[in-house]
């Protein structure tokens, strides 16, 4: 069986930047990556390096950074008093925090150390970054996607919203029962 959008799939992957350096190995954490095919919670290149894969089979991609994390945000970067961090706190370049704002939870990269501020970076980590992944496909399920074919008008509009999503479908919760029926049945 061939992987196909709506599959729910098991991979490892290893990551690694253009010079080698290794980011992430889902073998060093003991566990595969579980996702669904063609949900937005993946990289869209990713994705599409999964369907058609076969159970075993081992492929290596490379994302530049639009397909990936994107190129690195200017904007993203903001001066912050260092009285901000309470006593004692220790600023390293390159080092992460994690802190809660006006908008919540966050996490920022210290990028550089002044007198009285640091500058942080907000943008993702791996921003700006082409990335190399090898993905082996563990496993497929396509029970689910086969449940998920099997909708039916007479659902309640989030469960056809859900589906749809699931889909990859461009549906949102203003969209009418009868669009996401219409976008289902395309």
């Amino acid at each position: 069986m061939k992987v196909e959008i709506g599959h729910n799939v098991k991979v490892h992957y290893k990551g690694t930047f253009s010079d080698g350096t290794e980011f992430d190995n889902s073998r060093n954490r003991g566990s595969t990556l579980d996702f669904e095919v063609g949900s937005s919670r993946m990289l869209g290149g990713f994705t599409q390096a999964v369907i058609g894969m076969t159970e075993g089979e081992t492929k290596t991609i490379v994302l530049g950074q639009n397909d990936a994390y994107g190129e690195i945000n200017r904007d993203a970067f903001r001066n912050v008093p260092k009285a901000d961090f309470g006593e004692g706190f220790v600023f390293e370049v390159g080092g992460m925090i994690k802190g809660n704002g006006p908008r919540g939870p966050f996490v920022a990269r210290i990028h550089e150390i002044l007198t009285d501020e640091v500058i942080l970076d907000f943008n993702h980590p791996l921003a700006g970054k082409e990335l190399t992944f090898e993905i082996e496909l563990v496993s497929i399920d396509a029970e689910e996607a086969t449940q998920m074919a099997n909708w039916n008008t007479k659902m309640k509009k989030a469960e056809l919203l859900e589906i749809a999503r699931d889909q990859g479908l461009s549906v949102n919760t203003r969209s009418t029962k009868a669009q996401i029926i219409e976008a289902l049945s395309a």
